[in-house]
């Protein structure tokens, strides 16, 4: 298997996740986050769309992390992220933390909304 190593320059991964927390650059949150290759938050979850509005015409995808299992998101959070222009991807929190260092390592418009595992 070949392994190729990945470089975050001036991005910010997810190094971990585990029960209730993520850890991003050493620093452990706890409960949801929001996070872009330029920011970290704390994320007040589905009732919180304010937050992922806020990211249109910066981001060009949400992936959305809905916790140790896969859940469909409220109809009206994804129609409202749509309309601001922006897609959304909704994936357990694992796949979720994982997709979101592939892409923003490779340069993309993206930011992760996850609840913890």
């Amino acid at each position: 298997m070949k392994l190729t190593e990945m470089h975050f320059e001036g991005a910010q991964p997810v190094d971990a996740y585990g029960p209730g927390f993520f850890r991003v650059q050493g620093e452990k949150i706890e409960g949801a986050m929001l996070i872009t290759a330029t920011g970290l938050n704390s994320w007040g979850g589905y009732e919180d769309a304010a937050a992922l509005l806020a990211l249109a015409g910066e981001i060009d995808v949400i992936l959305v992390g809905t916790g140790p299992e896969i859940a469909h998101l409220p109809p009206a959070l994804r129609r409202d992220v749509e309309a601001a222009g922006m897609g959304v991807e909704v994936m357990n929190s694992p796949a979720a933390c994982r997709t979101y260092n592939v892409l923003v390592n490779e340069g993309r418009r993206v930011a992760l909304a996850a609840f913890p595992v």
